[in-house]
């Protein structure tokens, strides 16, 4: 019909009938009077050469959108991808993005959820609805990370002092020398300001401390040495300054006099935190040895009775995770808790019978599991393991599934929006990548009948569920702590169910029965349940072979196994296959990773240069902290003193010999030739034929050598170009060691 919509279109139905005339239409006539319109110019193939062109491009959008529409609900567990690769974005860049550009991207995320929303009531078009969510998912996350950054912005220290630092505990904890470490508020220090003293400093108790014992929330007075946090032993390694930054640390140091104990605790200041190192020393009186160190760890947090060797022996057999407050004994204690609740209330038929059991025991077990989080100190391990359980017993209370892809999805994005630090940690890339692994390898096997005996499934359950979380976060443990724990299968398998059904629920029931001083016996048996658990660790640890170590991977391994293995878990369809691509080449990349050839600590203290032998080391006991980390980047499990032992005429490739001279007065005296590259703590005489890394070149931070150049920790740290946690300096020009003409 002339005039309306699809008027002069061909009905689809309609077809010629053989052997009629077709008559030509007004525009097939129009074009044969034209030259280059029809089939045989030399236009015309043009025409038909972009119309192929076009239908070529064509394919692959619309194959695209085909497999979007495929996904349609099952999209929401990438939306924390996205998320967490904004802010992986964000922490990547290699300058600080400006004020104005964060208000961009927040310009920009309001724009796309504008184009998602109305592409979302297109019927055309609703298949890029997901790209669009997912443009605003990543502009939202990037944008966030930056405010974050902005908002926990803290006073640092700009150089080494000494003198009286004054403040009140908040924290204790040991450091990796077994030196109790006080964390300080309200801090004071002689001489500065208040807008140039840090909120937070750290102190770590040395030498001889005869005064009397510390109490959590007491103002003490210390006379300290304090630096600033410190940048990358090496460069592109991690940067304790950014997790200082956004832990509030302005400030490190130690003292090896006394501390002084200025005023006591305030009766309503600080009172859950002394609760918990009241009920960490009352376990750890009632259970004897490491046993009860280990118990208040895993009830109240507090690590500063554990020695050590214990801490090593659980960390060869992979077994640290039990200490750590984490999912496990969240989801364990939430267990306990809703199970014990639901079958006390099934006891009683009336009740039974008229009141929602499971809804009341789920909030019984939130409520036991925020409880929990407030005695454990509620870091951030506590806190994501809560945010998981607290959504799996929410669903349980709107009788959904409590554990989902679903439900993970939404705990990763509450985390990632309350801490978008978190996305760099090892705990939290562990535990969801287990917690991810797990349920979708469990929804899998759900519904399937089973040859094997009932009686046996709880065994092959948990000997699932072992592997399927040692082959989830082995490579991240791998990728972050240099080493393996070869026998860790075995050793989790012997210690877990322990931990299940001994150690917690002795746990439950001796906080039941604290209040009536019956609290002895269930403590005895969980000290029992632990004393298990360290005996697995020391015999696994021991063994030949136990540990394996393993060279840090290039930056891009991490990201390509996140790629792979999420797309393994969860996309749907035979198009997960496709996740084995980007693991297979983040494997290739790690297998070839290679480290430098030459490595100067940051102040000029220790040299490192990679041999036959591997990491040779100038000195067997200056900066231990840096010589430990570039050899477990290295995966060399070799102590410091036996990489010094391989520093003999030390030479680069090309011949040219590496010497390193400390202390000024050696400095001072210094001969060399030309062709030597010198290493020296202190500033060289002038005019010296030889290659010489003076405390000036070290400004950079960190040094390596790599393809006849030096590169800084610290390259690009002046005013213009700088991160919110990187000290800014004025630098004209990068200094490159002073070299004879």
């Amino acid at each position: 019909m002339p005039g309306t919509r699809g008027g002069n279109r061909r009905l689809s139905g309609a077809r010629p009938v053989r052997g009629a005339a077709v008559a030509p239409t007004p525009a097939a006539e129009a074009d044969e009077g034209q030259p280059g319109r029809g089939t045989t110019g030399r236009p015309g193939a043009e025409h038909q050469r972009r119309a192929g062109a076009v239908r070529w491009l064509r394919r692959p959008v619309e194959g695209g959108a085909r497999c979007l529409l495929e996904q349609r609900g099952h999209l929401f567990p990438w939306a924390p991808v996205c998320v967490a690769a904004g802010i992986g974005c964000y922490f990547g860049l290699p300058v600080e993005p400006p004020v104005e550009a964060l208000a961009m991207l927040g310009l920009a995320c309001l724009a796309g959820l504008l184009l998602a929303l109305r592409l979302e009531g297109s019927h055309r078009h609703i298949a890029f609805a997901p790209l669009a969510w997912a443009l605003v998912l990543f502009t939202g996350g990037l944008g966030w990370a930056g405010v974050r950054a902005h908002l926990v912005a803290a006073p640092v220290l700009e150089a080494r002092t000494y003198g009286p630092v004054q403040g009140r505990i908040v924290a204790m904890d040991r450091s990796a020398s077994d030196a109790l470490r006080l964390e300080l508020d309200r801090v004071i220090l002689a001489g500065r300001g208040q807008d140039r003293t840090p909120e937070r400093v750290r102190i770590a108790l040395h030498g001889q401390q005869d005064g009397p014992r510390m109490h959590p929330g007491a103002t003490v007075l210390a006379t300290a040495h304090l630096a600033p946090p410190g940048g990358p032993v090496e460069p592109g390694g991690f940067d304790f300054r950014r997790h200082a930054w956004f832990a509030g640390l302005g400030g490190l140091g130690y003292t090896r006099v006394p501390v002084v104990t200025l005023l006591p605790p305030e009766p309503r200041a600080l009172r859950v935190f002394r609760w918990r190192m009241a009920i960490a020393d009352h376990v750890r009186a009632t259970i004897p040895g490491e046993a009860g160190a280990f118990a208040a760890a895993v009830t109240t947090g507090d690590r500063s009775g554990i020695g050590q060797e214990t801490l090593e022996a659980l960390r060869r057999s992979n077994l640290a995770h039990l200490l750590a407050i984490s999912g496990l004994h969240m989801g364990l204690l939430a267990g306990v808790v809703f199970a014990g609740l639901r079958l006390a209330l099934a006891l009683v038929p009336w009740v039974a019978l008229r009141w929602p059991c499971r809804s009341i025991a789920a909030v019984g077990a939130l409520a036991a599991a925020a409880v929990y989080l407030a005695l454990s100190g509620g870091n951030v391990a506590t806190e994501r393991a809560f945010i998981m359980v607290a959504v799996a017993l929410v669903a349980l209370l709107f009788d959904r599934r409590a554990l989902s892809l679903r439900a993970v999805a939404l705990a990763a994005l509450i985390v990632l929006t309350l801490r978008p630090e978190a996305l760099l940690g090892p705990g939290f890339q562990m535990s969801f990548a287990a917690t991810v692994a797990l349920v979708a390898v469990f929804a899998l096997l759900r519904g399937r009948d089973s040859p094997l005996p009932r009686w046996t499934r709880p065994v092959v359950a948990l000997v699932i569920s072992s592997a399927v979380a040692g082959a989830a976060t082995g490579p991240v443990g791998a990728a972050h702590f240099n080493q393996m724990a070869l026998y860790g299968l075995p050793a989790n398998l012997l210690s877990v169910p322990v931990m299940g059904l001994l150690v917690v629920p002795s746990a439950v029931v001796a906080a039941l029965l604290t209040p009536l001083g019956l609290e002895a016996l269930p403590l005895w048996c969980m000290g029992q349940g632990l004393d298990w658990i360290l005996l697995v660790a020391r015999e696994v640890s021991t063994r030949p072979g136990a540990v394996a170590g393993v060279v840090t991977p290039p930056p891009a391994v991490l990201p390509l196994l996140a790629l792979g293995g999420l797309m393994l878990a969860l996309w749907q369809g035979r198009g997960r296959l496709a996740g084995l691509g980007p693991v297979c080449v983040a494997l290739w990349l790690w297998s070839g990773a290679e480290r430098p050839l030459l490595l100067v600590e940051a102040e000029g203290r220790l040299v490192g240069l990679m041999t036959a032998e591997g990491r040779a080391l100038s000195r067997d006991r200056a900066a231990g902290f840096a010589a430990g980390v570039w050899l477990e980047n290295d995966g060399d499990l070799s102590s410091q003193r036996e990489a010094a032992a391989r520093w003999r005429d030390p030479r680069l490739p090309d011949g040219r010999l590496i010497r390193h001279v400390t202390g000024k007065a050696t400095v001072a005296g210094l001969r060399c030739t030309a062709g030597e590259i010198v290493v020296v703590n202190a500033k060289p005489p002038p005019g010296l034929p030889c290659d010489t890394l003076d405390p000036a070149a070290l400004r950079r931070g960190a040094l390596l050598y790599r393809d006849g150049r030096w590169i800084g920790a610290d390259d690009g740290a002046d005013e213009r170009a700088a991160r919110l946690w990187t000290p800014r300096r004025r630098q004209p020009r990068r200094r490159q060691p002073r070299r004879r003409q």
